[in-house]
Order: structure tokens, then C-alpha cells, then sequence
């Protein structure tokens, strides 16, 4: 199927349905602890908590799918680098014929602050060529993203060169803690529907808690 050829919005909150989780970094250690790398990171929590590995055989990416509860994940981590991860996403919904409604993007933010994570419907890239490229690819804005914040370089850094170095050092415990708590809205996403996981999530302030976020009611 062309790239070009929409993919339709339609999915089931709650539904009993297959999900597509893509989390948005570049591969290889160099880039492993980089704040663009927080989709992996999210990722690669959640992989190491369900106990699976990723694979690397479709998609050009690193992905597992696995059964969370009564539904299907799709766990994705497009090895395209970031400004290709679109070519991955489609591949994947294209194989197993999902919605836009149905796929989850997770990405690095810099309009949020270290500490925060913003769940939306949908929107444009904001900047960032791996959701440019996901649009492209998918030939749409309407679908959900989890919103990584990873705020704006203190010291007058390129943002370029910002976005491809590791958290301060005052941030990796927050961080630790975001990604914790970007997991736990996955599941909310997957098992209650993304307005469950909004009215959760969006309002929250991970910096300002001291200890992990639980997905545990």
C-alpha cells in the first residue's frame, strides 16, 4: 500500500483489539541514554516488565508482540533513525491492518518540561521529524501520542546537539520516574481508551513526587 493512502482514524476504546505502541528514537548505544531517545526508553521499560525481547526481523525496526491482559501490543521501535520512523509505522500497520485509533506514537517533547507527559488525539509534528515523518507515512495527524517533556536546553546549547545528549544530571532520577509513569498511561491507553489515559496522566507532575510512579490502583 502507498504511503500516500490514508490510513482511517477509527478504533475502539477499550477495545479487545491488537495496539501498535511506537516509541521514536535512533538505534545504536551512541544514542541509548539521549533525551530523543525517550520513546525507546518508554519501550524498552515496558519490554523488560512483561519479560520479552524485541525482535528485528519486519518492519526495520525491534519489536514484540505480546499479550497484556485480554489484549494484543504490538511494541515497536523503528531502527529507520528518527527522521525515517514513518517508513517502519506504516509497515507495521500496514501488516497487520490497523487504525490510526489503534496506534499509540511515544516521543520526546521539547515544549514540556523535564517531569511532565501529555497524552493528545492528535495534532501536527511540532517540530519533531520522527512525528513528521509518522504523518507523512501515515498520511495522517489523527493519531494518539504520549508526549515525553524534556524541556529546553538551560545553557544556550544547539537544540540540535541538546536533543542527541543525555538528561542533566539533576534529571535522570525524574526521568526514570516519567518513563515509569509513560508505561503505566500505555497500559491505561490499551485496556481504558485514551480520554481514561488523559484524564490520568495529563494533569500530573512527575518531578514533583519522590517515588515511582505505580500503574497499581
Amino acid at each position: 500500500m502507498p504511503k500516500n493512502h490514508d490510513i482511517g482514524r477509527k478504533g475502539v476504546k477499550g477495545s479487545t483489539g491488537l495496539f501498535l505502541i511506537a516509541g521514536l528514537g535512533n538505534p545504536g548505544t551512541r544514542y541509548a541514554a539521549t533525551r530523543h531517545n525517550a520513546g525507546f526508553r518508554v519501550i524498552d521499560l515496558w519490554r523488560r516488565r512483561l519479560g520479552v525481547r524485541l525482535g528485528d526481523r519486519r518492519f526495520i525496526s525491534k519489536h514484540a508482540l505480546v499479550r497484556f491482559r485480554n489484549r494484543e501490543v504490538i511494541l515497536l521501535c523503528p531502527q529507520t533513525f528518527m527522521n525515517r520512523s514513518g517508513k517502519s509505522v506504516r509497515a507495521c500497520a500496514d501488516y497487520y491492518g490497523l487504525e490510526t485509533g489503534n496506534i499509540l506514537v511515544v516521543h520526546d517533547d521539547l515544549d514540556l518540561p523535564a517531569g511532565r507527559i501529555k497524552i493528545v488525539r492528535q495534532g501536527g509534528p511540532g517540530g519533531h521529524r520522527g512525528v513528521a515523518s509518522v504523518i507523512e507515512h501515515l498520511g495522517s495527524r489523527q493519531f494518539p501520542r504520549i508526549r515525553i517533556g524534556i524541556g529546553r536546553p538551560r545553557f544556550g546549547e544547539d537544540v540540535e546537539d541538546y536533543v542527541l545528549s543525555p538528561f542533566y544530571a539533576d534529571e535522570r532520577d525524574v526521568m526514570e520516574r516519567v518513563f515509569s509513569t509513560a508505561v503505566c498511561a500505555c497500559e491505561v491507553f490499551v485496556l481504558e481508551g485514551e480520554d481514561s489515559a488523559m484524564n490520568r496522566f495529563n494533569c500530573q507532575n512527575t518531578a514533583e513526587k519522590e517515588e515511582k510512579s505505580s500503574c497499581r490502583d
